[in-house]
């Protein structure tokens, strides 16, 4: 009962329900090329993004290239934003990555760069990031926030600026894992010498049955990944 129940959960709710619709317009025009090839093309791409094995393909090469070291090295610690609602809270990118900054500071005592504007929404990133720390018990004077980065490139570029202005040389940056191939380049290519410290993890790499139900939670993260490599692609060409 309980296969049943998660087998109809999956077939009812997307993205299950639209790979349906998918094969069933294919069998219905099957005689009809120009519609049955794009219909079992657009199931089997939706169905294959949605479950955890091909999820766990896409984020591999991105998360791949570093792990979380033993000991911080850095003379100040930057936090990345990874988004908000413009209801003023983080999503769930950006609370990872600021969990992971805290417990950096209060383990090491050393401060904390938050980097984050407004770039799509209302409220920058890093203001919210900060009133979060303030509560956590941080001193306001151990916190430092650059409200205007809309971008890596700009998390980097004003980064740099506020670190010119401390006297630090070197950063432990935070951020997520598949996004810190990227940031540690243009921060690199920035002039700061960069300690990688990845947290929020995709990858998982264990599967069992369910493994291969599609869902939206996996389509949701490989959508993630496509866009990284998408993101990766135009740095190189660009920056």
């Amino acid at each position: 009962m309980f296969f049943l129940k998660k087998l109809i959960s999956y077939l009812i709710l997307p993205p299950g329900i639209f790979i349906a619709l998918f094969l069933l317009i294919a069998v219905l025009s099957r005689k009809r090329k120009v519609v049955y090839i794009p219909a079992v093309a657009g199931a089997l791409t939706l169905y294959l993004i949605s479950v955890e094995p091909v999820k766990d393909l896409l984020f591999l090469p991105l998360e791949g290239r570093y792990k979380q070291p033993s000991v911080v090295e850095g003379d100040v610690i930057v936090v990345l934003g990874g988004g908000a609602y413009n209801s003023g809270y983080l999503k769930a990118s950006s609370y990872k990555r600021l969990i992971t900054g805290f417990l950096l500071h209060r383990r090491t005592g050393k401060p904390i760069i938050l980097s984050g504007g407004a770039s799509i929404g209302v409220i920058p990133e890093a203001k919210i990031m900060r009133e979060l720390l303030m509560e956590f018990g941080v001193s306001d004077r151990e916190i430092y926030a650059d409200l205007r980065s809309r971008d890596t490139y700009e998390n980097a570029k004003y980064v740099r600026e506020l670190c010119e202005r401390l006297g630090c040389r070197k950063v432990t940056l935070v951020t997520s894992a598949f996004h810190m191939a990227r940031a540690v380049r243009v921060f690199e290519k920035a002039g700061l010498e960069v300690q990688p410290y990845p947290t929020d993890f995709k990858f998982e790499g264990r599967y069992n049955l369910y493994s291969l139900f599609p869902k939206y939670s996996v389509f949701y993260d490989s959508s993630i990944a496509i866009r990284e490599h998408i993101g990766t692609l135009f740095y190189k060409l660009f920056y």
